[in-house]
């Protein structure tokens, strides 16, 4: 039988990454102002692309929303089912689904982030499984795959797999613009399931022995710091904590960079890190991966983007996590929007877990 998918791209998804907007919800305009530019679509033919021969029957929308993707990606087997408007909105989303469901849908595969994650699920529920192909800034929700190679790969075999159930999210942006994660559980929906294509939801850590372990993180950071090198400070607790020890208020859900003792530049974007490289092409990039989902980058810090990460050079990347996130993340993996250097990181990478400790952890990266 014909496997039948339904599929939407939310085609101004994680548009606010790489200029530092924390998300795009709302903040269309401010994005485009900030210089940013669409790469949803781009993400979704990275996946169509790999499901071109597989006979699939594609049921999509008109435009940006489906077809033009579809197209893109060499697909000519597809059925418009649903018109949005421009721009697409939430509604858009939830109509298409609700189209795709009417009309006997297998999988509904989409392209966003959480926002687009609850839209998709208000829709569907739990009547049949949905597949998220990562695009947005954070995707916290575990019902994305982990890359879109991934996604081509769980779409392919969906018939065929079993299901899990996986945490949908709420967000709430506007406070996390201002720098506070607040989320709610908004529902499960069924996902197709296969280890180390399925990202799980993140978790948060705050036990007396977690806090010991970011202060020594931070001490040895601070300790190995060099004067005349820009230290470029990813998003996170972990992270933050670095900042509190050298007597900053960082900027929590942000990326901040410190050199010679002094902040430089708080909440950075894109264009303010490459400018920065520029004026002090000497510079290491801190971060620390999501807890559980072991994303180090490609969630949450789309502002250290593949060209900063080529500038700095991936020697200088340094992760940085406690024992307790680490036991509860035995992957790591990268989704920086370049595949060629994700693979240059390499198969392991060491992990500061605390004063002068590493663990080296295995990196994983879908083909």
């Amino acid at each position: 039988m014909t496997p039948r998918i339904g599929f939407l791209v939310n085609p101004i998804a994680g548009m606010g990454g790489t200029v530092g907007l924390k998300g795009t919800d709302g903040q269309l305009a401010e994005a485009v102002r900030r210089g940013a530019t669409p790469h949803a679509c781009d993400r979704a033919v990275q996946t169509l692309f790999l499901l071109r021969e597989d006979g699939i029957a594609f049921i999509t929308c008109a435009g940006a929303m489906g077809e033009d993707i579809l197209l893109r990606a060499g697909i000519t087997g597809y059925t418009v089912l649903y018109r949005p408007g421009e721009p697409t909105t939430a509604a858009d989303t939830r109509a298409a689904v609700q189209a795709f469901l009417d009309a006997g849908a297998d999988l509904i595969l989409f392209c966003g982030g959480d926002g687009t994650a609850r839209d998709v699920y208000d829709a569907a529920r739990r009547e049949v499984p949905i597949l998220g192909v990562p695009a947005g800034v954070k995707m916290y929700s575990a019902v994305f795959a982990v890359n879109p190679l991934a996604a081509a790969e769980l779409a392919r075999q969906a018939g065929r797999i079993g299901c899990r159930d996986s945490e949908v999210m709420d967000i709430d942006e506007e406070a996390y613009r201002a720098g506070r994660l607040t989320a709610r559980l908004y529902g499960y929906a069924r996902v197709p399931y296969i280890p180390e294509r399925t990202q799980g939801g993140k978790q948060v850590f705050e036990q007396q022995d977690e806090e010991r372990a970011k202060d020594e993180i931070a001490a040895f950071i601070a300790e190995i710091m060099l004067p005349e090198t820009l230290y470029i400070i990813g998003a996170g607790s972990t992270t933050a904590r670095i900042m509190e020890h050298m007597g900053f208020s960082p900027t929590l859900l942000g990326v901040d960079a410190v050199r010679g003792g002094k902040v430089v530049a708080r909440d950075a974007d894109e264009a303010a890190l490459l400018a920065l490289l520029d004026e002090h092409p000497r510079a290491k990039i801190v971060i620390s991966p999501i807890g559980a989902q072991g994303f180090v980058l490609g969630r949450g810090n789309q502002q250290i983007s593949p060209a900063v990460l080529k500038k700095a050079g991936l020697a200088n990347l340094i992760v940085v996590a406690t024992p307790a996130k680490l036991a509860a993340t035995p992957l790591l993996y990268v989704d920086s929007g370049d595949a060629v250097l994700d693979r240059q990181l390499g198969d392991t990478f060491p992990v500061i877990s605390g004063y002068r400790i590493a663990q080296r952890k295995r990196v994983v990266h879908p083909e």
